[in-house]
């Protein structure tokens, strides 16, 4: 079955290089450092360190604590940190400059892996999430590199999925030295489809351990002091295609009450920035764009977040937060972030990608599922801000739950540290 996967990979080669053209037509990046995505790196990188792979910038923001622990335990090893996405890659040059090293992880091609390897020589991989590459496993397995899955899930139609070659799953788990999953029930799915338990560890979520530094609560601070705002603000954060309408219409029925109410509209990928910004025009809304750091007016309506890295400041100014990708068949995103604002949060029906940490914040009382509707959505937002105490309660029971699960990075670590000492010693 590798075979046929691999054979099939090279095939479609030039299918990937269109659909990369593709999408450099609204993110030109796309059309860059395309040597790095089939090995070519020699110079970027420094050898004989750790490789921490994140896909994308979701798990390269949540892999940040564990990147900096990893820096002051072994600071005689380089880091590597490699992305599939030009999102990614910003976020890891804006998080970390010249003190990591940075490169697109190759696809998962013999030749590509090989060559990678050969030019990295990592004495540890730490893969973030779960990214099931056959050849980069099989190849790491073949060197001795142990490799590390960390922060792993696995929904229940993905491991429907994957039970589809099952035969060639049992062979593939067994060569990764370990799964840290967030979860039992992942945990499961994983050993059913033919982890050893000896090779799973059930970590949590490092996702619950997150804070705001400082440096960002002087950020959040000086940007209220800077706007002197004192009206109502909800965020529509990580919004995908068909939910942002939803969102702008939601907003002018809220505003027939609430007039002085603020959105704070965050696209989930810059390259619909544009196509957003006109859809706030085709509404007839007022709006300023992030990017300009212009000081909103009484008269603004909407504030479009179109620049990178900001989630966490635009969180610190709102009151009521939606998270998207969860109003259409995307899982939804990371409600984590706003919990550590102490907001309440509301989310469509689609949260599979985050089942159980959305589960526990329903449960306390701290995230509330709307319909796929605008009138339940404007429903839901506008009891929140017609009752303040019920807000803060909300938000105060998400922050709860984000403290209460706080522990996962610790105990990832631990499984790092006995994993890498004895190849250190």
């Amino acid at each position: 079955m590798t075979i046929l996967y691999t054979c099939l990979f090279y095939a479609i080669q030039p299918l990937i290089w269109l659909r990369l053209l593709w999408r450099s037509l609204k993110s030109p990046d796309y059309r860059k450092r395309w040597l790095e995505r089939y090995g070519f790196c020699k110079g970027k990188i420094q050898p004989n360190g750790i490789l921490v792979h994140s896909v994308s910038v979701g798990e390269t923001i949540a892999a940040i604590p564990l990147i900096k622990q990893l820096q002051q335990r072994y600071p005689d090893l380089p880091i590597t940190i490699t992305t599939m996405t030009p999102t990614g890659s910003q976020q890891v040059i804006k998080s970390w400059g010249n003190r990591v090293s940075h490169v697109y992880l190759p696809y998962d091609l013999p030749d590509a892996i090989s060559r990678f390897l050969n030019t990295l020589q990592p004495k540890l991989v730490i893969i973030m999430e779960t990214e099931l590459w056959p050849n980069l496993i099989t190849a790491l397995y073949k060197r001795h590199i142990p490799l590390i899955i960390a922060n792993a899930r696995l929904s229940a139609r993905s491991a429907r999925g994957y039970a589809k070659f099952k035969k060639t799953m049992q062979l593939l788990l067994p060569k990764i030295s370990h799964i840290a999953v967030q979860n039992q029930f992942d945990g499961q799915r994983f050993i059913q489809l033919g982890l050893p338990e000896s090779q799973l560890t059930i970590t949590g979520s490092i996702k619950f351990d997150i804070h705001l530094n400082s440096q960002q609560q002087q950020a959040i601070a000086q940007l209220k002091s800077t706007w002197q705002l004192n009206r109502p603000i909800w965020i529509a954060a990580s919004t995908h295609h068909g939910e942002d309408d939803i969102i702008l219409i939601v907003h002018k029925m809220l505003l027939k009450h609430y007039p002085d109410l603020l959105l704070i509209l965050v696209p989930r990928h810059p390259e619909r920035f544009t196509s957003v910004e006109n859809l706030i025009v085709d509404h007839g809304l007022t709006y300023q764009l992030r990017s300009k750091h212009a000081i909103p007016t009484t008269q603004t309506q909407v504030i479009l977040g179109n620049t990178m890295g900001e989630l966490m400041l635009l969180y610190g100014l709102a009151n009521i937060a939606f998270v998207g990708g969860s109003m259409v068949d995307r899982g939804g995103h990371n409600p984590l972030e706003p919990a550590l604002h102490h907001l309440p949060i509301i989310m469509g029906k689609y949260t599979y990608n985050f089942k159980v940490i959305c589960e526990q914040l329903i449960n306390a009382n701290g995230l509330w599922i709307t319909e796929t509707n605008k009138q339940d959505l404007a429903e839901k937002i506008s009891t929140l801000l017609t009752d303040n105490q019920l807000r803060i309660d909300i938000g105060n029971n998400a922050y709860q739950v984000l403290k209460q699960n706080q522990g996962a990075l610790q105990r990832l670590l631990d499984l790092i540290d006995s994993t890498i000492n004895p190849i250190k010693g």
